[in-house]
């Protein structure tokens, strides 16, 4: 018997073939979108994901990179605490977070919103480029440069000097108590063009007709900051913020040219004490150790930033 199409059935019989041909395109579309993830998939679990479980793993045991390792539980963690070189690097890197993210994200904050007001056209745009130069420099290129700057002979004692401030001279660099600020200038002076031509480009974007309602409303330029451009631009300062907190945890190049991480320990970072521990001492473990409790520390810290990006969102 053979069964013929009617015109009743042919409606739901074309929807089935729709529907069937629809789910066939999907599987296929995404078949082919693994296969162009696939390859970074890759890239990142053998540069990132492998690295950072072996990481892990080293933290647990005693190993000096050639030999046989040995397993000592959390004894590389209570190693980290217990010797005041370690526990000084990561007070220093909580420093260093003043110094290259909150003054750098306020001043950018500042400094794009005078632009705004005030720099437009071509002025405003050879100015962002002039502050976001320093950020496409080499770090160590930047540590050099710096450390020539805060020498005995350095440009920034001549100046010193030449405003009859001679008294103050000194090895910036090496002196123990101005080391560390020394080193958060080099920071602010990489990072503030970043932070400056993010806002500004969201600065951009808010209603110029709030502006103009300001001014109209006789509102000064520090009103218009505090009332309109600060609260629209709290997405992007926690863009700002998590990047350049997770820069101040993680430095290395900045510290490593312009000081070691001298003089004594005074400007000592995690990232430095991990490069000494496993590359000069060859303690594997132990920097492995403080490689996991940094990684911990730069969570804690972004969570609630992430957090309040969220709850502005919504």
């Amino acid at each position: 018997m053979t069964l013929m199409m009617t015109s009743d059935n042919l409606p739901a019989a074309l929807s089935v073939s729709r529907r069937t041909y629809l789910s066939k395109r999907a599987r296929r579309e995404t078949l082919i979108g693994w296969l162009f993830v696939l390859p970074a998939l890759f890239m990142y679990a053998v540069f990132v994901l492998v690295p950072f479980l072996l990481t892990i793993l080293y933290s647990f045991n005693r190993w000096n990179g050639v030999g046989p390792m040995t397993w000592v539980g959390l004894k590389n963690y209570v190693t980290v605490f217990q010797f005041p070189n370690l526990i000084g690097s990561i007070f220093n890197a909580f420093w260093l977070i003043v110094w290259f993210s909150f003054i750098p994200v306020g001043l950018g904050l500042v400094a794009a919103s005078v632009i705004n007001r005030v720099a437009t056209g071509r002025f405003g745009e050879i100015a962002r480029t002039v502050l976001f130069l320093p950020y496409v420099i080499a770090l160590v290129a930047a540590g050099i440069i710096w450390g020539w700057l805060f020498s005995l002979s350095g440009l920034v004692n001549q100046i010193l000097e030449a405003v009859g401030l001679g008294a103050i001279t000194r090895a910036w660099l090496g002196d123990f108590n101005w080391a560390l600020p020394a080193v958060g200038v080099i920071g602010i002076w990489v990072l503030i063009g970043f932070c400056t031509v993010l806002l500004s480009t969201a600065i951009s974007k808010v209603d110029p007709a709030l502006y103009e309602s300001a001014r109209i409303d006789g509102a000064s330029w520090f009103t218009e900051f505090v009332a309109i451009t600060t609260p629209l631009l709290r997405q992007e300062i926690g863009v700002c913020l998590t990047v350049t907190v997770i820069f101040a945890l993680a430095t290395f190049d900045i510290v490593y040219v312009s000081t070691a991480g001298g003089p004594g320990n005074a400007t000592s970072v995690p990232g430095l004490q991990i490069y000494i521990l496993a590359f000069t001492q060859r303690n594997i473990g132990v920097a492995s150790a403080l490689a996991v409790m940094l990684m911990i520390l730069v969570v804690v810290i972004i969570l609630p930033i992430q957090r309040l990006n969220q709850e502005t969102k919504q």
